[in-house]
């Protein structure tokens, strides 16, 4: 399963990113919330939700992982699908949502794209006071020190910075700074 992608955004067409990641390009519906996020970046890094059905493979990307733990939260749901759970996430702020479950407000969630008053009663019903985020995992990740160390490296090498933090990314966590050069210099000599 696919859980995280660092990339360009070379396509963005109604929700739907086109991500590309070391020459392959992925397709990920996300939300407003997350295309407004990502918006300026050269580099975004998405969580991402693989959804799997018999005919069909999909990608749901997030710029942080609140979004994402609402979205699993969403689908969940009796009668809320993937799309039904981004088209929601687009419809309000992520805290306007969650307060509109606990407080138990109705009418703020049928105003949601596509909710109705069933399926709003249905999301406060299994979703009320099961909502808990942790503001922390709201950033995507950054880099640990030596990738940090690798990342100014390259980039006064003189290669882009674009194609070096996707190279970056992508190395081991425990990787030691020589080596991490060592790496990334074969990988963007190709």
């Amino acid at each position: 399963m696919i859980s995280f992608l660092s990339g360009q955004v070379i396509d963005e067409s109604d929700g739907v990113l086109t991500i590309l990641c070391r020459g392959v390009g992925y397709e990920v519906m996300s939300s407003n919330n997350t295309i407004e996020d990502i918006q300026d970046r050269k580099v975004v890094q998405l969580w991402i939700h693989t959804h799997v059905r018999e005919d069909q493979l999909s990608l749901f990307g997030f710029s942080s992982k609140i979004e994402k733990k609402l979205f699993l939260s969403l689908i969940k749901v009796n009668g809320v699908g993937p799309k039904l759970a981004i088209q929601v996430l687009s419809g309000a702020s992520l805290d306007q949502i969650i307060d509109a479950i606990e407080n138990k407000d109705v009418k703020a969630l049928t105003a949601l794209p596509r909710v109705g008053k069933k399926t709003a009663e249905q999301m406060i019903l299994t979703l009320k006071g099961a909502l808990v985020v942790d503001k922390q995992e709201s950033q995507a990740p950054e880099p640990v020190r030596p990738h940090k160390e690798i990342l100014s490296a390259l980039t006064n090498l003189g290669f882009r910075s674009a194609e070096v933090e996707e190279v970056v990314f992508a190395l081991p966590k425990d990787i030691d700074f020589e080596q991490g050069v060592r790496d990334s210099l074969r990988t963007l000599s190709k």
